[in-house]
């Protein structure tokens, strides 16, 4: 893995994961995971943050290598997930006089997943605006809670103007994958923080009034250059915004005659000058990025077969993550079909009616199993609905 620098002072001390398929088990990571770590070298020395237990024995000698035989003061606890905090045991065991730096959620929850001996001796405690002077460092700490769990809180370093954003401006990809910010930052924020956009805009208020010029996230590259790029992709993000100018089609097919219609649709928005019609079959499509496109246009089309009266399952799982996460401000269309009793319109349009701000056009096509000259008539009219 490439050195990465970020002051001579503090030192990264990360490690990629090449070899993890899933991260949280659930979501496909093909060019793997980033577990970042840091440690500021003072008069008093604070590691900020531990690893994932996959890769523990690679952090010990990255932390080790850092130290060069000095002993630290302080292990900054930012977050308790344990891709982050798996190693907050090991620590204690190494280094048996290190004090814990977290807010009161923080020692509520770290009993649930450590014993640790004289717990009430070893913490130190932070609220919102509370400061830790290392030396010439200091650290301001801001109390980010539910982004994504209550503990979460991010640490501000004021003489080299570092924000460690904990898993905020975090992506999914290894140090080494060469690859747009843009597509797997969105990814890991929707699937991942995406409901907690109230939250974010409250981080985001704060954090404004702070002269940030790197940020430290627990996973992805260190940024440090247009930090107001990537601010801005979370103010539109938590803001539930349209990103991209674009229609998605989401389908789900059985036996691929609900995708053929799909396909008719994207010919006919294509030639009535629609720009980037993105079509995905949700069978194919790893679900994270469903989620993602979804959030990423303002107008959609979700299509589906009929399955059990219900609407097919990958159609299903979309929207029962996209409720999840507070899909909100779109422009939505429905396919249906089926052979005997088309019903998967209804069971989509039951979902997203209970959603904030979701226009739903008409008409709803209805499909007999196969595509039909004269379905062509309703899918037209669907692409003039869902152009307006």
């Amino acid at each position: 893995m490439k050195d990465v620098i970020v002051s001579d002072d503090i030192k990264y001390i990360g490690v990629d994961d090449k070899d993890i398929d899933l991260f949280e088990n659930q979501f496909a990571v093909k060019n793997g995971i980033l577990y970042n770590s840091y440690i500021i070298i003072d008069e008093k020395i604070a590691i900020m943050d531990t690893i994932d237990k996959r890769k523990t024995e690679e952090w010990i000698s990255n932390l080790d290598k850092a130290l060069n035989g000095k002993v630290p003061d302080y292990l900054v606890i930012s977050h308790l997930e344990p891709d982050h905090a798996y190693n907050i045991g090991t620590i204690i065991e190494k280094y048996p006089n290190i004090k814990l730096v977290g807010n009161n959620k923080t020692f509520a929850f770290l009993p649930q997943f450590f014993d640790i001996e004289n717990l009430e001796d070893r913490k130190v405690e932070v609220k919102d605006g509370d400061t830790l002077c290392l030396g010439k460092h200091k650290l301001h700490f801001v109390m980010a809670p539910m982004i994504h769990w209550p503990e979460v809180m991010m640490e501000y370093e004021e003489s080299e103007k570092i924000l460690f954003s904990a898993d905020a401006f975090g992506k999914f990809g290894t140090l080494d994958t060469e690859e747009d910010w843009d597509c797997e930052a969105r990814r890991y924020y929707f699937n991942i923080v995406g409901k907690y956009g109230i939250q974010v805009q409250s981080l985001l208020n704060k954090i404004s009034q702070l002269d940030i010029q790197t940020i430290c996230p627990l996973h992805g590259p260190i940024l440090k250059e247009n930090l107001s790029y990537y601010i801005g992709k979370y103010d539109i993000w938590s803001k539930y915004e349209v990103e991209s100018d674009g229609i998605y089609i989401a389908c789900a097919s059985i036996h691929g005659n609900t995708f053929k219609v799909c396909e008719k649709l994207k010919e006919i928005l294509e030639e009535k000058g629609a720009k980037n019609v993105v079509l995905a079959d949700l069978s194919k499509q790893d679900f994270s990025e469903s989620v993602e496109d979804a959030f990423r246009y303002g107008k959609v089309i979700f299509a589906s077969a009929t399955y059990n009266m219900e609407a097919f399952l990958p159609m299903r799982n979309l929207l029962m993550n996209l409720k999840e996460k507070n899909y909100q401000n779109r422009k939505v269309g429905i396919i249906e079909n089926g052979t005997w009793a088309p019903g998967s319109g209804k069971c989509m349009k039951d979902v997203l009616s209970t959603l904030k701000n979701i226009e739903i056009v008409e008409p709803t096509v209805t499909i007999k199993s196969t595509l039909k000259n004269e379905d062509l008539i309703k899918l037209n009219e669907l692409a003039d609905a869902i152009l307006m």
